[in-house]
């Protein structure tokens, strides 16, 4: 397939499911509706994912916890980043540290479910900013919705980059 032809950047993936109910529906009420409650369940859901992953593929666990950051403006309308919360909670229960603020979006970036994988990746190039130190670190990128890959392999790209040892993503859900 398309991954044996060039590889993606990151090392290693990790998803709690498909882009099916339940999870489906579960993603889109904490994403655009605002029901934050359901964050720790999808936070424990993506914990006994990589706690699978790690006792049944020797998974590492990583230095550094980033989640894929939203533009300003986007999380001023929605109120929070639904991976902010939820990188949290999977910090704290796998005592590994999390950087908040350490990727920024520079740029507002068009909706990239609405764009095909050719258009996804030039709407998300320069879009991202490493903000802290990762150099020789061990990164895991949590994203809510994988689709083709773009969002994650342009910031595994950057922060390869700025000198991570290495890039897991672990998401929610995947779509392909």
């Amino acid at each position: 397939g398309r991954c044996q032809l060039k590889p993606p950047a990151w090392q290693r993936m990790i998803f709690v499911s498909g882009w099916q109910p339940p999870l489906r529906d579960w993603v889109t009420q904490l994403k655009f509706y605002g029901t934050t409650a359901l964050s720790v369940m999808l936070a424990r859901l993506l914990l006994l994912t990589w706690l699978a992953a790690r006792r049944d593929f020797m998974l590492e666990k990583p230095d550094l916890l980033l989640c894929v950051p939203l533009h300003r403006q986007r999380a001023w309308q929605r109120g929070y980043n639904q991976m902010d919360d939820i990188t949290r909670h999977l910090s704290r229960w796998i005592g590994c540290r999390y950087a908040a603020a350490g990727l920024t979006r520079q740029r507002q970036t068009r909706i990239q479910h609405s764009l095909p994988a050719s258009a996804r990746r030039r709407n998300l190039r320069g879009a991202f900013r490493v903000e802290t130190g990762v150099n020789g670190r061990h990164i895991a990128l949590t994203d809510d919705v994988i689709t083709t890959g773009s969002t994650v392999g342009e910031i595994s790209r950057i922060l390869l980059a700025a000198g991570a040892a290495s890039v897991q993503v672990w998401s929610l859900c995947r779509t392909l």
